[in-house]
């Protein structure tokens, strides 16, 4: 069963979330933390240009024994895309909290790629009640830096939009994106999701525009003090090609007043879609040690 749930975000921006299949029913074996026959709550957070159903294999595993909830963040997916925005870090870490509040998800662990992950922990820092065990999927803490933003830009002017097909925006993000250091299906699969169908071709379902104005609010700014004020466990998991370095990443488990560390081979940025079997042996021991909620 696939079910999208209606959430109001900050400012009562519309927000779309998603359950991929039912949790468990109560008595089921519902895991740790389910107290009263609820199953405990996870969150999951895409990326930057990403969207919930990115996260529907990962969902469905969570699933066996958890309410996993994947959330279309504003501009993105199919959740609101307001013209003005706002898109700043603020309302994006709103947008989460008001959906493990609407959604009864708390105290929830938070699973976030990216983008998702940085909010993941922003929202860690501030809220530890709402939630109760965190994974990090492929996120930097230190700042990029105007030079990443203006690579950005250059990169979206390359894009050859409209594309004819999906097979050709498959083949152009997983082959010929000058991006792109050797043939990559899974990167091709995961931008095709987020396009839709225009008169004159296919089209990304957000603003170009919008994405790099949400990526501006982080990139100048390192966010290690926030991932230190981070008091429940959480798993920083990296992709060995990925843009999170090995260096970096220890660094933030050690920062981490209960950080863990895990490393995915043959995966590049998009761990849980590149490596789904090897991203959920390195998950699936991590939540099965949380404590109870």
């Amino acid at each position: 069963m696939v079910r999208r749930i209606e959430v109001t975000g900050s400012g009562g921006v519309p927000l779309a979330a998603w359950e991929f299949a039912d949790p468990p029913k109560a008595g089921d074996g519902g895991g740790e933390g389910a107290g009263a026959g609820r199953a405990p709550g996870v969150l999951l957070l895409h990326g930057l240009m990403g969207r919930a159903s990115h996260w529907a294999g990962t969902a469905r595993w969570l699933a066996e024994r958890h309410r996993a909830v994947a959330l279309d963040q504003r501009g993105h997916g199919q959740s609101a895309k307001p013209a003005d925005g706002p898109y700043t870090r603020e309302v994006f870490v709103a947008d989460a909290v008001a959906a493990i509040e609407q959604l009864g998800l708390g105290p929830a662990v938070l699973v976030g790629h990216a983008m998702g992950a940085l909010t993941a922990w922003q929202l860690a820092a501030a809220r530890p009640d709402l939630v109760r065990g965190l994974v990090i999927c492929d996120m930097r803490a230190s700042a990029l830096g105007a030079a990443s933003q203006r690579e950005w830009e250059q990169w979206f002017d390359a894009w050859p939009t409209p594309f004819a097909t999906l097979g050709d925006v498959r083949k152009w993000f997983g082959e010929d994106d000058p991006w792109v250091e050797r043939p990559n299906a899974a990167r091709g699969e995961f931008y095709a999701e987020v396009m839709t169908k225009h008169e004159d071709g296919w089209r990304p379902v957000f603003s170009r525009r919008q994405m790099l104005s949400t990526r501006a609010t982080w990139v100048q700014d390192a966010h290690w003090d926030e991932l230190a004020q981070v008091t429940c466990p959480t798993l920083v998991v990296r992709g060995l090609d990925g843009a999170l370095g090995r260096a970096e990443a220890q660094e933030m488990v050690r920062v981490l007043p209960q950080g863990q560390y895990a490393e995915v081979t043959d995966a590049g940025h998009l761990v849980h879609y590149d490596q789904p079997g090897a991203w959920q042996a390195a998950v699936r021991p991590f939540l099965d040690g949380l404590p109870a909620g």
